[in-house]
């Protein structure tokens, strides 16, 4: 009898874990992915323009960076999501798209993050390579954006990647507006067979695999920049 209980059991889990793995991971490849890929592109496009600023050190503008970096990083991400999607709306500011109202939030909320690491990959950066940029002529910017930034972003690669996993991770929290992500789609199976537990875990199994994923490119392309910066020495050698 217990044999038996054992057999049915595991048929009845494993077929309800496979009928239920291309809904979860199905939201997770056209939700959740693009989601985290598009946030963390805008993410760091605001992260690099705000650690300029602050490695700038004008005084206004500073003080308009550190502002906003105290308000993303001291507030919870799923009440910045509310706030957003929810509660403009009683402002007349109307977002229709969960999905555009989560990139938003994730975006500016991780730049803040990412903000702070640049920061202070920039400052590990030599001043003499600075002065020796204005020796041979160069403008600020081309000094930031040829000699300063390139190294600053090698250094803080490896921050990065994991602010890119943890993203990945709490793109979760977008199910609480209605993107329909994986966790999203684990309600729903969830609502059918009532396998809390299965399911939760074959979900924590997906993000498990994609972080692992991320993690393996991760240090592919640290191997390649260590590379490039290792010929980039013997050339100036």
């Amino acid at each position: 009898m217990h044999e038996f209980m054992v057999r049915v059991f595991g048929e009845s889990i494993g077929d309800l874990l496979t009928d239920s793995f291309d809904k979860i991971l199905i939201p997770g490849i056209t939700q959740t992915i693009p989601l985290t890929i598009i946030s963390f592109s805008f993410a760091m496009i605001i992260a690099v323009i705000t650690a300029l600023i602050q490695f700038a050190n004008v005084p206004v503008l500073r003080k308009v960076a550190r502002i906003y970096i105290w308000i993303m990083r001291g507030t919870p991400v799923l009440v910045q999501l509310y706030m957003v999607y929810f509660g403009l709306a009683s402002i007349g500011i109307s977002i229709q798209s969960p999905f555009a109202a989560a990139v938003l939030v994730f975006s500016f909320n991780e730049g803040a993050y990412c903000a702070e690491t640049i920061r202070g990959a920039l400052e590990s950066v030599p001043v003499g390579q600075i002065e020796a940029g204005y020796c041979v002529g160069l403008s600020y910017l081309q000094i930031m954006f040829r000699i300063v930034l390139p190294q600053a972003l090698r250094t803080a690669f490896p921050s990065l990647s994991n602010s890119l996993i943890s993203m990945l991770k709490d793109t979760s929290l977008a199910s609480s507006i209605g993107v329909a992500e994986m966790i999203n789609a684990t309600r729903k199976a969830i609502g059918i067979s009532y396998e809390v537990l299965w399911l939760y875990l074959e979900v924590a199994l997906i993000y498990l695999l994609m972080s692992t994923l991320v993690t393996w490119l991760q240090r592919v392309w640290e191997r390649k920049l260590n590379a490039m910066m290792g010929k980039g020495i013997e050339k100036h050698a």
